[in-house]
């Protein structure tokens, strides 16, 4: 049974959305990871806009089968999901939320805002003792948007999720 797009509402929409979690770190949704830009309402279709972290980024395709999965299993008859490049997605974009989820998971959130981030003085917090007694491994981590970082206190190295 379809449900009519009429009785639908944006909130409904976003509802669902808030349920679609990034591919890479499944404990963050993609509204508070700050992809999920826009929902709006063209007729009777909803038009979903997602900004990928990174150019190329891998898990936008997966990210979009997840929106198509998730709005045809509550029968939503009317959508199209749409990638917007410009302006270019940012870590400001991410919820307070999303940064407490990054950080429960393992995953040091970012620091500060975008722009001229320097990894080499830069000493994220651990997301497990908390220690600030942090050094880099590698410009880059498990994916092109984090870095590795080890704790010189707990010895546990983790990921940093670079400001963008």
């Amino acid at each position: 049974m379809e449900t009519e797009t009429q009785d639908i509402t944006i909130t409904d929409i976003r509802k669902l959305l808030d349920e679609v979690t990034d591919p890479e770190i499944p404990v963050i949704s993609i509204h508070d990871l700050g992809v999920l830009r826009d929902v709006r309402k063209e007729r009777d279709t909803f038009v979903i806009t997602i900004t990928p972290t990174y150019s190329g980024c891998p898990a936008m395709d997966m990210i979009t089968l997840h929106i198509h999965g998730k709005l045809r299993a509550h029968h939503i008859p009317h959508f199209r999901v749409e990638t917007q490049l410009a302006p270019a997605w940012t870590t400001d974009w991410m919820t307070d939320e999303g940064k407490r989820k990054l950080k429960e998971f393992g995953i040091a959130p970012p620091m500060g805002s975008k722009g001229g981030e320097d990894l080499i003085n830069r000493h994220p917090p651990c997301p497990f003792c908390n220690s600030e007694n942090t050094e880099l491994v590698s410009a880059f981590g498990s994916t092109a948007c984090k870095a590795l970082f080890r704790c010189r206190d707990c010895a546990e190295p983790f990921d940093y999720f670079k400001c963008h």
